[in-house]
């Protein structure tokens, strides 16, 4: 399950990386589906990970919430989410640190995660003091970015429990 995810979020990624500003109705729409699932991949996580599964869980439920705005009104969510774009990518970004550093004994790609945390914390900090155009275009590169380091997540956590799961059976 979390290879097709990976690989869904992978596609969601390149899918964003290529829009232009032109159509905001629709990127707040897509912002809405990512939000969406990003609740579920953060269930899906909370269910194999007892480590942080409450800040999973919180996160699932803020993704949620903020996915039925954006579907109702994708042009006011588009522009609401380019204002606070600066916290959403601090406050992912410090679940991302604090998750992938406390699961090192037993993730070897633990790394991966705390650079893509480190990023995004360094993404929110530059977004919260520059002018709101700008905010609308980090937003989807926001969005493109956080589909790419999802995808790259999923995957590697697709590995680790099929690896998992072939030393339980030896």
């Amino acid at each position: 399950m979390f290879l097709l995810t990976g690989i869904g979020w992978l596609l969601i990624s390149f899918i964003v990386l290529r829009f232009s500003l032109l159509s905001v109705a629709a990127v707040g729409t897509l912002v809405g589906v990512v939000l969406f699932v990003g609740a579920i991949s953060e269930v899906l996580v909370a269910s194999v990970r007892s480590v942080w599964r409450w800040a999973h869980i919180a996160m699932a439920v803020l993704f949620f919430f903020g996915a039925l705005w954006a579907l109702i009104d994708p042009i006011g969510a588009f522009w609401a989410i380019a204002s606070v774009i600066g916290l959403l990518l601090i406050l992912r970004g410090a679940l991302d640190v604090i998750t992938s550093t406390s699961a090192r004994e037993v993730n070897g790609a633990w790394w991966l995660g705390l650079g893509a945390g480190v990023i995004e914390i360094l993404l929110g900090f530059w977004a919260s003091q520059q002018m709101f155009p700008l905010r609308a275009e980090l937003l989807l590169l926001w969005v493109g970015f956080f589909a790419l380091f999802r995808g790259v997540s999923e995957l590697v956590l697709a590995f680790e429990v099929h690896a998992g799961q072939r030393s339980q059976a030896s």
